[in-house]
């Protein structure tokens, strides 16, 4: 008798309870929830960063194959097929592709290209760590470019002298620690990589926030795909080392192709996450997500 009278009341009065409960819980972390999300997100970016240049190393130097050309094309093409794909099963409406978004999305499109070009060449070339350093800069290229292109944009001045002042430190601390023997090539690609991200990265938050409340950011981005990869596409047929990405490929091994399947997915996620991160937020956001790990590492190290 007595234990049917607790169910009777558990049944009554606990649903409400909770639904109670759960509303005070909600509204005293709702204010942390989306700083919670950030760092869910950045920790995320750098586990699929250090993975994938771990696969990198494996697939690019034992493999001897160096064809970033070839491979930033399979790149950007997996992209545009996870949109068309979410198109496909209804979770995203795209609209045709439109020329006149395409000729405002040409800037970040040419440079987001070529710098997807680099990052790969520096997988398989650069070794002296001058190339990760030099990309330690961006948040700190892109805090630039949002002023001179009149981005909004934070303008907490304390936010900016420690974005700076962190930046300081942690470039400091590697370059003191000394760097291996640099190619030539990366005295020059490595800073043409950092200023051909961050105004990539700027131009397209600057299309965002005018096309905001007309277009979509996935629409925006599924145009910005299809006009990468036709520029690929057209590189790679002037790229003279094409033709010997088809015929030195191990096509036979699945160890390889595992290899490459497994490089190119966490490569498309990355700029999947900063490309998605420049339209919705700000490129200065898309900038730390990116250089979050190489930021924070040495700070890590040192304490």
């Amino acid at each position: 008798m007595y234990l049917s009278k607790c169910s009777v009341w558990l049944q009554v009065h606990c649903p409400t309870a909770l639904r109670v409960c759960a509303h005070k819980v909600y509204k005293s972390l709702a204010p942390f929830l989306p700083c919670g999300a950030a760092v869910v997100v950045v920790v995320l970016y750098s586990l699929a960063d250090q993975l994938h240049s771990f696969v990198c190393g494996i697939f690019m130097h034992q493999y001897r194959y160096p064809y970033a050309v070839p491979l930033a094309l399979i790149q950007m093409l997996l992209n545009l097929l996870a949109v068309v794909g979410l198109h496909a099963v209804g979770l995203v409406r795209l609209k045709p592709f439109s020329l006149r978004l395409a000729e405002r999305l040409m800037v970040p499109a040419v440079c987001g290209s070529v710098q997807s070009v680099l990052a790969l060449w520096a997988e398989a070339s650069a070794h002296s760590g001058l190339y990760p350093l030099t990309a330690r800069l961006l948040p700190v290229l892109s805090l630039a470019w949002s002023h001179l292109l009149a981005l909004t944009t934070c303008n907490n001045t304390h936010f900016n002298c420690i974005l700076v002042a962190v930046t300081f430190v942690s470039v400091t601390i590697t370059a003191c620690k000394g760097l291996y023997t640099i190619e030539p090539l990366e005295y020059l690609y490595s800073p043409l990589s950092l200023f051909l991200h961050s105004l990539s990265l700027a131009w397209l938050a600057k299309v965002a926030q005018s096309e905001r409340g007309h277009t979509s950011i996935f629409d925006i981005y599924y145009i910005l795909t299809v006009t990468r990869s036709l520029l690929l596409g057209f590189l790679c047929l002037l790229h003279p080392d094409s033709p010997r990405a088809i015929t030195d490929g191990s096509w036979h091994s699945l160890l390889f192709l595992g290899y490459m399947l497994g490089m190119l997915l966490l490569g498309a996620v990355q700029v999947l996450m900063v490309d998605i991160t420049a339209l919705s937020l700000s490129s200065l956001a898309a900038a730390l997500l990116h250089s979050a790990r190489g930021l924070t590492l040495p700070l890590y190290h040192l304490l």
